[in-house]
Formats: structure tokens, sequence, C-alpha cells
């Protein structure tokens, strides 16, 4: 049973966007010199094709709500049961905590650094994130819930990430951004009477943004060939492994959300890992084997030791305490074993871009 608090107030819908756990969104800090240092020269042609797409903004009106949005909603999101609407406020949350945390990121460098070819991505890349995330928040305004993101930034616990580890995780949380959106708007595209919130009417020109802040990594990995090789491949494994396991534990924890759509939580899992494994395979020389059954089973093992966690919170006190760092010991122990499963490798392929094809 999840211990997480009723979403029903302003001040409750803060404080979810607020948290720092293991599955939820984190906003960064980096080594703001370092960028400096990165020269995109090695890839310039590829650099130059794709500024110039960011500059040509075909996404520049998309994020405008239609007159229909709001009947809509009052037609259909009216009504999904009281838990289903706490599953999708929390994913509305989760998601627009997600979007801002990339705008914030790339606001600073953008802000902080002098490189002008970092600086120039960056600020059209927070231009975008910043879209995604007011989309988002006008639908939780929607409910009376809308998050002050200047008050989210100015009290969210930061995290210091080296640059190599923000190209790594924000590079795979952009593609399987995309993996997820798409994913979704195809299967809503096959079944229209599943689509209980107009929001995701939206997801297939977002994505395709999510996409390209993706390729934006890659060329900037691709143009320093030492992060992609040596010692710097096991942390590639790590956020490969920890960006899965915390999409599926976090999946698992909202079935009601997927089954709404037409979805198991599973099936949909891995799609969306087979479709960023494919993907990944431009700048990443290994990719994770998501169909070994060890795999697949300590994936299923990491939720119930969730689960676990859960309940151990929920009971409290000295005994809930000593069964919560019981199941943290179990779920390191997994993790581990799922980090040493062997890794599949492979080329980088000459062309770094690839299109969005899904």
């Amino acid at each position: 049973m999840s211990t997480e608090a009723t979403i029903d107030s302003p001040a409750a819908a803060a404080a979810k966007a607020k948290q720092n756990t293991l599955l939820s969104p984190r906003f960064y800090t980096t080594d703001y010199a370092a960028m400096d240092r990165i020269d995109v020269s090695p890839i310039r042609a590829e650099w130059d094709t794709m500024m110039a797409e960011y500059e040509g903004d075909n996404n520049h009106d998309h994020f405008q709500r239609t007159p229909e949005f709001g009947q809509e909603v009052a037609e259909r999101f009216s009504q999904v049961s009281p838990e289903m609407r706490q599953e999708f406020l929390d994913f509305l949350i989760s998601s627009v905590t997600s979007e801002f945390s990339g705008c914030v990121l790339y606001q600073e460098i953008a802000k902080k650094a002098s490189n002008p070819d970092i600086k120039a991505l960056m600020r059209y890349m927070a231009r975008d994130e910043s879209r995604h995330a007011s989309f988002i928040n006008q639908s939780l305004k929607d409910f009376g819930l809308g998050l002050d993101l200047g008050d989210v930034k100015r009290t969210k616990a930061y995290t210091y990430f080296k640059p190599k580890y923000i190209f790594y995780a924000t590079y795979l949380s952009e593609k399987i951004g995309y993996a997820r959106y798409i994913t979704i708007f195809r299967q809503l595209e096959r079944h229209p009477d599943k689509r209980f919130h107009p929001i995701f009417k939206w997801f297939e020109r977002w994505c395709n943004d999510e996409f390209r802040h993706g390729e934006s990594f890659a060329l900037i990995m691709r143009s320093q060939p030492h992060l992609l090789r040596g010692g710097n491949v096991w942390w590639i494994r790590f956020f490969l492994l920890a960006v899965y396991a915390t999409m599926y534990v976090r999946d698992h924890t909202r079935p009601m959300l997927h089954h709404a759509m037409g979805l198991d939580s599973d099936a949909y899992d891995y799609t969306v890992f087979d479709i960023t494994t494919q993907i990944s395979k431009q700048v990443f020389p290994v990719s994770l084997d998501t169909d070994h059954p060890a795999f697949r089973a300590g994936l299923t093992r990491l939720f119930r030791i969730q689960q676990g966690l859960d309940a151990a919170k929920a009971q409290g006190g000295v005994i809930g305490a000593i069964k919560r760092a019981g199941w943290a010991v179990a779920g390191v122990a997994t993790f581990t074993r799922l980090y040493l499963l062997p890794v599949k490798h492979h080329a980088l392929p000459a062309n770094v871009r690839v299109a969005p094809a899904w």
C-alpha cells in the first residue's frame, strides 16, 4: 500500500514536487567552467544543422490550448475514479517537475558558461522545457493545484553532478522521455476512446522536442570520445540501469494510469526500454539486455522492495525503521546484481544523429 499523501491542495502538490526520493525528479548543478571547455568542432556540420532546427522553432505555436480543452476535461476526466485521479495528478506533478528541472539546469548553464556553442544550445533547450512545464502546469491549475515554479526553483534541493554525469543522465532522460510520450501517443491514436485527458493529444510534437534535446547531448558526447570508452563505460552502464529501474518501479506504483490507456505496465515499460535501447546505440557502446530473464526478475524484485519500504514507512516506529533498513540493503544488493549482468557491446555508427521514427 502506498504511503503517499493525497494530492488535494496546492500545498500538497508543492510538497510532492519538492520531494527528493530515489523515484522523484531532481534538480542539478554542475561544473560550469568545464562546460566552457567543450569543443564541438569535430562534429561541426551536424551541430550547425541541429542549431538551425532549434532556430526554426517548429513548435513555436504548438503549446496553445484549444477552446475544446476544458470541455474535454470536464466531460471525460470527471468520469475517472478518485484513485485514478490521484495517479494522474502524480503523473502531472512528476512530469512538470522533470521538465522544469531541465529548464532550470539549461538556464543556469546558459547564464554561467561563456562557450558560445553551449550557451546557444542551452538557451534553446531551456525555451523548450519552459513551454513543456508551463503547459503541464496549466492542467494542474485546472484542478486548482498549479505549482509556483519560482518557489520550487528556490526551495527544492539541488544535486551536484559532474558534466559527464549530466550528459549521460540527461541524454537518457530526454530519450526515454521521447519513448514514453510517443508510446502513449501511438496507443491513444489507435484507441481514442482511451484518451481520458486532452493533454495526450500534444504528445507527438512535444516528444520530438525531447528527441532533439537528446540528439544535442549525443553530439556533445561524440565530440568527446573519451566519455564513451574505458572506465566511463561503467558509468554508462550505471546510468542506463538507474534510469530504467527508476522508471519501472515508478510506473508500477501507478498501474491504473496505464490500465486506463489500455496499456499493461510491464509491456509498456519494456516497449519504452526497447525504443530507448535502439536509439542509445548512436552514442553508447553498450546496451542492457532487457530481455534477459534475470534482468526482468531483478526489476520485479526492485518493485517488491519498494512496496516493502512503503509498508515499513507506514508502520513507523523502531520496527518500521529496522524493516526499512533491511529493505534498503535488499535494494542495493538487487541493483548490484542487475549491474553485473552481461551487457551487449556494439560499434558506434559513423552518422551520429538519428530520426524520431517510432
